[in-house]
């Protein structure tokens, strides 16, 4: 039959579209040489911390929020023009925004977590999961993520979750096996590349991305993944799935790995893996995150970056992979530049080219970036239900809770952390395990705000009325009562870990001494009451501070019984005390320990210092040569004095709302 002209036409376009792919993959390998810039935006540790609101205080703080850090990434990606946005976990859990959406009115399937939404507006390219992402369970996770997990108790319906893919490596379906995420995705991208010629080329781009959250959250959410998933060690992971990845023929493998640092021996169970991660051949930058800190930081000079093995502080390299950890609760921006230059049809980093930097939303107190106007009108509806919802009467006090001075001995607000889950468990264990009612029931908690995270960083409540926004600043976290059985060496053991927030004073020593270990994290300074007495002699090496350990005024026996009432973390074995390992567990309640606070609030509505148990502890007593000082909200001397907490006076104002402190040990 012969052609028609409409035919002919048709078999032209044919040939000519057969031809363009020919000719584009012609150009792109003869395109070696050709350089450009990548530049990886990170996010972590959000916490649900969408906008610059704080609402334990009830009030806005221009120091925190996604808001503004949505601000850093638009201009980031008006000054570099090849970009891709990641987050690196612990996103949904933290604010009491994300305890209203999981617990106090959970979100139907058809509705998006508030931080998503948020987040989606800026467009973000993958992430991973924290180990916080576990903390309501994997049914709401599930839900929240848009993704059905094949575990036993959740459900398959898919509903919303966030537009960019999450990606996780190192955890699987107790069920089949099976990654409980993707444990890897490709991102195809059109970069802007420049010829040796300098002429400007637009270039396909092939990124792999990699997810790692910390191994031990078999142990922190034991009640919510026991014998549901399985974890893999974090190098473990990469090692399975980096081939499989490779294979797909990706140009940049990313790391987006949940955790910190760590230069000790290696292991499977290791929570701050990345610097061994960046030893695994074929992992091209790393995207860290979980331990609230800020990398690289040079410009500091107690940095604990600064002398690590292996690690260039000021250009933000790990073994020489490019690396970042951009702070916390939107305070910053992590950014790494990667130079690739085109080589032999592909694209390959160029590491001595390549930097990392973190860029602050404030650069000096509440000197800070204003915030993204797009954000607050997206999660306004969910920010004005929190709001009400925190506000909810609950009682009233007649005593301050504060945390200003909770590690030199104000013992207000942990007391009565304390007396709610003595009284919780007590009552449990009359009902349930009649068979342990007798032995002597105490109470382990720590301030879990303490000023690590600045001067605002404290918990305040003033005598008067109490709410539930007060009943959630005295306990930060959705964890979940838990009490374990242990021996009087045991709790010895556990006060002695306690101890290690302070440094070793020197009595003859001249110079001024810090008494506060700032590596030390607060929250692992347990405060025990229940009848205890205790005191604790910084002037002895770490292991050796307690003494005087008594119970009702007798000393405590090493074979002596206790029930300490504690959070489903501590209780699993995190924290690294010896004999805290899970299997002392006696009670594992569904209930939040918050909750179980709000409701002796409730059951005490007019709260006194008589519900509320003495200090236990004080500080042996020590004449030193030179002044002992800590660090702490300037202005707060009235608190000192009217809990009689020793001998303190503020030494001098540092000008950023912290005051350095002089304490006084010989009183």
């Amino acid at each position: 039959m012969p052609r028609t002209p409409l035919c002919v036409a048709l078999s032209l376009l044919v040939a000519a579209c057969a031809q363009a792919p020919r000719t584009h993959v012609a150009a792109i390998n003869n395109a070696d040489g050709a350089r450009a810039d990548l530049v990886l935006l990170e996010t972590t540790d959000l916490h649900a911390n969408v906008l610059s609101h704080d609402y334990f205080k009830g009030a806005a703080d221009p120091t925190i929020g996604f808001e503004r850090v949505a601000t850093l990434i638009r201009a980031a990606r008006k000054e570099f023009g090849n970009t891709l946005l990641f987050d690196d976990g612990d996103t949904i859990q933290g604010t009491s925004l994300a305890d209203y959406q999981a617990l106090a009115n959970r979100l139907h399937c058809t509705e998006k977590l508030a931080i998503y939404k948020a987040m989606d507006a800026l467009g973000y390219d993958g992430g991973t999961i924290g180990n916080h992402e576990f903390n309501y369970g994997l049914d709401f996770l599930s839900q929240v993520t848009g993704h059905p997990l094949n575990v036993d108790g959740v459900s398959a319906t898919a509903c919303q979750g966030p537009a960019y893919p999450l990606v996780l490596s190192n955890v699987f379906s107790a069920r089949d096996g099976a990654p409980l995420y993707a444990p890897y995705a490709v991102i195809e991208k059109s970069i802007t590349a420049y010829s040796p010629d300098g002429s400007a080329l637009q270039l396909p781009l092939r990124v792999g991305i990699l997810g790692f959250t910390p191994p031990p959250i078999l142990r922190w959410d034991k009640r919510n993944l026991e014998g549901k998933v399985s974890v893999l060690g974090v190098v473990e992971a990469a090692r399975r799935y980096l081939p499989e990845l490779q294979s797909k023929g990706v140009d940049v493998v990313v790391a987006i790995s949940h955790g910190g640092l760590n230069t000790e021996a290696y292991t499977t169970d290791m929570e701050n893996a990345n610097w061994h991660l960046a030893g695994v051949a074929g992992i091209d930058a790393i995207l860290m995150g979980h331990s609230h800190d800020v990398f690289p930081h040079a410009s500091d000079p107690k940095s604990r970056f600064n002398t690590m093995q292996e690690v260039d502080n000021e250009r933000g390299l790990v073994r020489g992979v490019p690396a970042v950890m951009g702070g916390y609760w939107g305070k910053d921006l992590g950014l790494i530049k990667l130079a690739l230059m085109r080589k032999d049809g592909r694209w390959q980093v160029q590491r001595d080219a390549s930097r990392s930097e973190v860029r602050a939303i404030c650069t000096s107190g509440k000197d800070c970036v204003a915030a993204d106007p797009e954000i607050a009108g997206i999660v306004a509806a969910e920010h004005a239900a929190t709001v009400a919802w925190v506000d909810t009467p609950i009682g009233r006090s007649t005593v301050r809770l504060s945390t200003y001075f909770a590690n030199v001995g104000n013992s207000t607000a942990l007391g009565a952390i304390n007396a709610a889950q003595r009284d919780y468990t007590q009552r449990w264990l009359r009902e349930e395990r009649p068979d342990l009612a007798r032995i002597p029931v105490l109470s382990a908690a720590a301030p879990f705000k303490a000023g690590f995270a600045g001067p605002e960083d404290y918990t305040d409540v003033p005598a008067g009325p109490l709410t539930v926004r007060n009943a959630a600043d005295l306990y930060l976290y959705p964890n979940t009562i838990a009490a374990v059985q242990i021996n009087g060496a045991t709790l010895k053991v556990w006060l002695e870990k306690s101890a290690e927030l302070f440094n070793r004073i020197d009595p003859a020593a001249s110079a001024e001494q810090e008494l506060i270990n700032t590596h030390v994290p607060t929250y692992t300074f347990d405060l025990i009451q229940g009848g205890v007495s205790y005191v604790i002699d910084v002037s002895q090496p770490v292991g050796a501070r307690i003494s005087d350990l008594r119970y009702r005024g007798k000393r405590v026996a090493a074979a002596q019984d206790f029930i300490v009432a504690t959070n489903n973390y501590r209780a699993s074995g995190t924290g690294g005390i010896a004999g805290l390992d899970g299997s002392n567990i006696v009670m594992s309640a569904e209930r939040t320990n918050r909750d179980v606070v709000i409701d002796w609030m409730r059951a005490h509505p007019a709260l006194s210092r008589s519900d509320i148990e003495a200090r236990p502890w004080r500080f042996a007593r020590l004449r030193t040569q030179g002044p002992v000082v800590f660090r702490g909200r300037a202005g707060m001397i009235d608190i000192a004095r009217a809990e009689k907490i020793g001998d303190i006076r503020q030494d001098r104002d540092n000008g950023d709302g912290t005051a350095t402190y002089r304490i006084a040990l010989d009183h």
